[in-house]
C-alpha cells in the first residue's frame, strides 16, 4: 500500500483520487497507482471487500489539473492519455464487483463528479458542491459521466446540468439521487467509512450479483433480466454466504458472512 491506498483490517480499501494541493485536483499518479490496487484485488492479493475513494484535501477532487492541459506541447494526446488512464481506473473500480463508497467532501467537479457517479454510495457534506464543469472550458465530459448522469438522473435533467454547466448544492445533490447521504461537513469521512465498513462486512456475492444484475437491466428485455435473476439467485443459494444468510434466518441469528467466504 501507499500513500494513495490504505487496506484497511476490516476489508476497506481506501483509495485517494486527489492529493492535498491547491484546489485538489485529480492526481494523475493517484490514478495509475489505485488502478494497480484494484487490480490486486481482482487477483485476489488483495483481501478487500468493498472500496472507498476519497480526496486527501477539503476537496474531493476539482476535476483535472487545467494547468497541466494548457502547459502540454500536445493537447490532444496529453488528454487522450488521461481520459485512457482514468478509463483504466473506472474499468478495474466495477470489475473488481466490489461496492463502492465516496466520501464527497467539498467539491467535485469535472472528473470528480464522474468519479462520483461512478460510487454505489456517495456521502456528502452540508458544503458538498458539484458541478460537470467542462463547457466552462469548452470541453466535453469524461469518466462515464455522459453515460450514468441520464442513467440517474433521466435524459432531460442530465442535459440541462451539463449543458448549463449547473452547480449542484448538497440538497440538489441529494434530491438529484447524485449523493445518497448527508453529514454533516466535518462527518462526512467517517461515516463513509462507517458504511464502507459495513458494506464489506456483509454479503459479497449478493452485492456483486446485484450490481450485475442492476447494469444488466440497461440493455437486456424484461425475459432476458427474468432469466438473469433466476439464474443468479439460483448459483448464489448454494454459495457459503447463500447457504449461511438461509441458515441464520432460519435459526433466527445474525449471519456471518465474513465467516462463509472460505
Amino acid at each position: 500500500m501507499s500513500e494513495t491506498t490504505i487496506l484497511h483490517d476490516d476489508g476497506v480499501l481506501e483509495i485517494s483520487v486527489s492529493r492535498d494541493s491547491a484546489g485538489n485536483p485529480l492526481d494523475h499518479e493517484s490514478i495509475i497507482v489505485g488502478t494497480e490496487a484494484l487490480h490486486e484485488v481482482m487477483r485476489g492479493r488483495t483481501p478487500a471487500h468493498a472500496i472507498l475513494l476519497t480526496g486527501q484535501g477539503k476537496n474531493f477532487c476539482a476535476g483535472g489539473n487545467v494547468a497541466g492541459f494548457g502547459a502540454a506541447a500536445d493537447r490532444r494526446a496529453y488528454l487522450r492519455g488521461l481520459a485512457h488512464d482514468l478509463n483504466t481506473f473506472l474499468s478495474a473500480l466495477h470489475a473488481t464487483q466490489r461496492p463502492v463508497v465516496a466520501a464527497v467532501t467539498g467539491w467535485a467537479a469535472g472528473a470528480g463528479m464522474s468519479l462520483v457517479l461512478n460510487a454505489d454510495f456517495a456521502v456528502g457534506g452540508t458544503s458538498t458542491r458539484m458541478r460537470p464543469a467542462y463547457p466552462g472550458i469548452g470541453l466535453s465530459p469524461d469518466g462515464g459521466m455522459s453515460w450514468l448522469l441520464p442513467r440517474i438522473v433521466g435524459l432531460a435533467r442530465a442535459r440541462t446540468i451539463l449543458m448549463r454547466d449547473e452547480v449542484l448544492d448538497a440538497p440538489t445533490a441529494l434530491a438529484d439521487s447524485l449523493l445518497s447521504e448527508l453529514v454533516d461537513d466535518a462527518s462526512v469521512h467517517a461515516r463513509a467509512r462507517e458504511l464502507a465498513a459495513e458494506l464489506a462486512a456483509g454479503p459479497a456475492g449478493s452485492y456483486a450479483a446485484i450490481r450485475r444484475l442492476l447494469m444488466g437491466s440497461w440493455s437486456n428485455s424484461f425475459d432476458e433480466q427474468l432469466r438473469a435473476e433466476a439464474e443468479s439467485i439460483a448459483d448464489l443459494a448454494i454459495t457459503g454466504e447463500g447457504v449461511e444468510g438461509v441458515d441464520a434466518f432460519l435459526a433466527k441469528r445474525t449471519p456471518n458472512f465474513p465467516g462463509a467466504r472460505h
